[in-house]
């Protein structure tokens, strides 16, 4: 654990749902994970405690194995059990989902069946903007919008895919079904970082019985988020060691 110190309140950058930001220098910032759980643009919610922390320890253990995997990362270190060290970069205000069975939103929208496998893991981008609910755009509204180019959209897809594969394969050894994740890119210093966090949050995972081991235990009281988090951990945990 680092000996940061600084008032928070001062050097505080943002505060959203389940995160907040501070800035330890011109270079790093601390990323606090917060106990609650929101659902449906937060319409739904309500604080459990030890969530944050469980999220930061999921999260670090996948940021670490991605990076041993040669994927760059915003991750720097741990530094509580709810927070971590990482670096400052320019976030780009869109969401990369990588689908490889169909559930959630995109089940009513294209009337796809549920559970139904993809044959190569679906991309979609989300503009990141909670007034406008994160609505689904295409590369050409990124581009229009001059949020990135096509240029940075091509790597953004190439190390998307990549980092959906190798948690694909990874889960599939502590015997989960990873259905679909959410992620985040930021820039620094003109190269391409994965941010944000790497949980059940922004994540959807299944065992051979379909249950849930993600954030769907709070969205439709499917059981104990929790305690679902926990065994995530430690089925991680194990594999590691």
């Amino acid at each position: 654990m680092s000996n940061i110190s600084f008032t928070q309140d001062s050097r505080k950058l943002y505060e959203g749902k389940a995160k907040a930001l501070y800035e330890i220098d011109k270079e790093q910032i601390l990323m606090v994970f917060k106990d609650s759980a929101t659902a449906f643009n937060a319409k739904k919610s309500s604080n459990i405690q030890g969530k944050g922390e469980l999220c930061c320890e999921i999260s670090c253990e996948l940021f670490k194995y991605l990076e041993t995997k040669g994927i760059k990362t915003h991750f720097l270190k741990k530094h509580s059990e709810n927070s971590m060290v990482v670096l400052k970069t320019t976030r780009l205000d869109i969401e990369v989902v990588l689908r490889n069975f169909a559930e959630g939103s995109i089940v009513n929208r294209l009337k796809v069946e549920r559970g139904k496998e993809f044959k190569k893991p679906l991309l979609e981008f989300y503009l990141k903007n909670d007034e406008l609910g994160d609505p689904i755009i295409c590369e050409s509204h990124i581009i229009a919008l001059e949020i990135a180019n096509s240029q940075t959209l091509n790597k953004i897809k190439t190390i998307a895919r990549r980092v959906n594969s190798e948690l694909f394969e990874l889960f599939k050894k502590i015997n989960l079904r990873l259905v679909d994740i959410k992620l985040e890119f930021g820039i620094k210093d003109g190269e391409i970082l994965l941010i944000d966090e790497l949980s059940p949050d922004n994540m959807r995972l299944r065992d051979k019985d379909d249950k849930s081991f993600d954030k769907d235990n709070f969205r439709f009281d499917l059981g104990d988020i929790k305690q679902a988090y926990k065994e995530v951990l430690s089925r991680l945990r194990a594999l590691s060691k």
